[in-house]
């Protein structure tokens, strides 16, 4: 397939200046770098990539350009006699392609201000609250303490000791970043010495040990929003550690633990929870009264409830953050055998049995449908 004409892959017109193929090959990397494509665009942005960088290669390089523009692709092919791509040919590329490689990645997490040092932004902080289910339900105002950074009073945010000043970093010369080069490849590196600072501090304050602020800690009100649920967090802005150089501070993200309830499990917005039930109630039935979060209701048990019969009462869960009206309440009944009998309970209870002998199995018909298989499987 012919390649296609390295000013109409650009985009510029074939008397466009050098800034001009600068500024389109900038802008077009940007667009199909491949760190910046995922999925299925992935390989097309790849091989767009690959394409604006080869023309970009030749049309930066001078010589390669008058080659290009006299003798076309045939000028610039190496297999065809032309002068070819060698390593030689490619400081305005590595140019280029070191300023876009610092655009997408923001210069390892910073940036730069004024042309100077390097600012970072602070990192983030992590504060894990343990509240009751109740009050994730209600939600609640609270107060946490957290560390927080204070200008050191000893050298006034200096760092360095009183009597004394910081120097500027010989390593940058100030500016808090390195270059290194690798063939035509040039990497921008924060300075090892100073750390990105610009400077450094031969006789640190003995205070703040060079720091210039102190870690204290400050309260903070929280309002934790009602409906809550575990795992969940909540930003607080500004909150976390303090930039580098002048730079943003990080933010503070407050996860949710719900304490394990005594009667109560959260499923998403539903509860449940386990209702023991006596024998003699549940077979006579009747009415029963069941705990809600933070209220009581009643149940209907009909004659004959069987272990395990589980009721819905709607509406009695938890209204959830994004829920627009609240979950369920599911009390799972539990049937208790009576233990610690006297005497004479048990010649009732065998008074009891004996009489649902005479009765047949229309007392027990899960119990005869069960012996019924039973007998089935050893046949």
């Amino acid at each position: 397939m012919a390649k296609r004409d390295y000013y109409e892959i650009l985009g510029v017109a074939k008397n466009a200046s050098d800034d001009d193929i600068k500024k389109a090959y900038r802008k077009l990397a940007m667009k199909y770098h491949p760190d910046r494509n995922q999925g299925d665009e992935a390989k097309k942005a790849e091989e767009k990539f690959k394409e604006v960088k080869e023309a970009y290669e030749m049309l930066s390089d001078a010589q390669k350009r008058a080659a290009y523009d006299q003798y076309g692709h045939a000028g610039v092919d190496p297999n065809m006699g032309g002068r070819g791509a060698g390593p030689e040919g490619f400081g305005g590329f590595a140019e280029a392609f070191g300023d876009i490689f610092g655009d997408i990645f923001g210069g390892a997490g910073g940036s730069r201000r004024g042309g100077g040092q390097q600012v970072y932004r602070g990192s983030d902080l992590s504060y894990a609250m343990e509240i009751t289910l109740e009050e994730a339900a209600a939600g609640k105002e609270s107060q946490i303490r957290i560390p927080s950074w204070e200008g050191c009073e000893t050298c006034h945010g200096s760092g360095a000791k009183p009597g004394t000043s910081p120097k500027t970093c010989p390593t940058c010369s100030g500016s808090g970043t390195v270059h290194l080069r690798q063939g035509f490849f040039s990497i921008q590196q924060t300075c090892p010495h100073c750390h990105g600072s610009g400077k450094i501090i031969p006789e640190p304050c003995p205070s703040c040990g060079g720091a210039g602020k102190i870690k204290r800690q400050k309260t903070l009100e929280v309002k934790i929003p009602a409906g809550i649920n575990e795992g969940m967090r909540i930003r607080s802005a500004g909150n976390g550690e303090p930039g580098t150089n002048g730079g943003p501070p990080g933010d503070l993200y407050i996860e949710i633990r719900i304490k394990q309830h005594e009667i109560f499990e959260r499923d998403g917005d539903d509860l449940h929870c386990t209702v023991p039930v006596g024998m003699t109630t549940a077979a006579l039935g009747g009415t029963i009264e069941v705990p809600t979060l933070g209220s009581k209701a009643e149940i209907e048990l009909p004659e004959g409830t069987q272990h395990g019969k589980t009721f819905r009462l709607r509406g009695k869960g938890i209204k959830g953050i994004r829920s627009s009206y609240p979950g369920d309440l599911y009390a799972h009944v539990t049937v208790e055998t009576p233990v610690k009998l006297t005497e004479h309970q048990r010649k009732l209870l065998r008074e009891l049995d004996e009489s649902f002998r005479k009765g047949g199995d229309r007392h027990s018909p899960n119990a005869k449908s069960w012996t019924d298989r039973v007998k089935d499987l050893f046949k």
